[in-house]
């Protein structure tokens, strides 16, 4: 019995030492960073983004939506309670780029962010897919994007954008036509890389995250209809962001994504 509980208290100690190593470690990230107090999160997009949120902006439970956007909000929100950071969600379900920009003054330029993330274009697939007999627009959006993209930049020119890359897999809303989806999302890629070259944004490929878990899982696990993701492809999409976004903003390196 004693030796039982001696192996108890020196578990118990280990574990509580970890756990006060696991608080200082982001104490000291957290005090490390009074320049950044009252940064401004804004995270755009379609319906990947939208998570079905609540627009009514005193219902503090239902803002930011139910994925990925969410996650995010909560584990920086939670861990950096004392900076004063404030997180808005205004991804809007079905929106193409160009929808985008209609409403980017209300939506974003308003709302004066710090960080811009952004994440479009399988609905201007779709938009395409749905009338096929006509060119894929790819100028266009590569010009409504930029448009976007200058208009941020131009308010704020130490914005950091942060740009995700759209995808699309097989699935209940894209096996008709799938080679086109594929083909027509892969040029979009191309696009927002290239702007975010041009813009000096942050990229989140969360394509080559999602082919990476689905070569021994089966694809709907993480992207039930061929567009959008699960729970689990939420949680995964929220660690890529905080992963890639730690490149720029030192403080999240607290968290250790692989």
């Amino acid at each position: 019995m004693e030796s039982s509980r001696r192996t108890f208290i020196k578990a118990s100690t280990l574990a509580s030492l970890s756990l006060g190593l696991a608080t200082d470690l982001l104490a000291e990230n957290t005090n490390d960073i009074p320049d950044k107090n009252g940064l401004i999160f804004l995270f755009q997009g379609d319906s990947i983004t939208d998570g079905n949120r609540g627009r009514d902006q005193s219902d503090l439970n239902h803002v930011m939506g139910h994925g990925y956007a969410c996650n995010i909000t909560g584990r920086i929100g939670a861990d950096f309670a004392h900076n004063n950071f404030h997180f808005f969600n205004r991804g809007i379900s079905g929106n193409t780029v160009s929808d985008l920009q209609g409403r980017w003054q209300a939506d974003a330029l308003d709302i004066k962010p710090n960080v811009l993330s952004i994440l479009v274009g399988v609905n201007d697939t779709n938009v395409y897919i749905k009338n096929k007999d006509r060119s894929d627009p790819l100028d266009q959006f590569e010009y409504n994007y930029r448009d976007i993209l200058n208009q941020s930049k131009k308010q704020n020119p130490d914005l950091l954008l942060v740009m995700g890359l759209p995808f699309a897999y097989p699935g209940s809303r894209t096996n008709e036509y799938f080679d086109l989806w594929k083909k027509s999302v892969t040029q979009r890629q191309q696009i927002v890389r290239k702007l975010a070259a041009e813009f000096n944004a942050v990229v989140v490929d969360y394509p080559a995250m999602l082919d990476k878990v689905m070569k021994d899982t089966p694809v709907t696990y993480w992207i039930w209809d061929g567009i959008h993701p699960t729970v689990p492809a939420h949680e995964l999409m929220a660690r890529e962001w905080i992963k890639q976004v730690s490149e720029r903003l030192k403080f999240l390196k607290v968290y250790k994504y692989k």
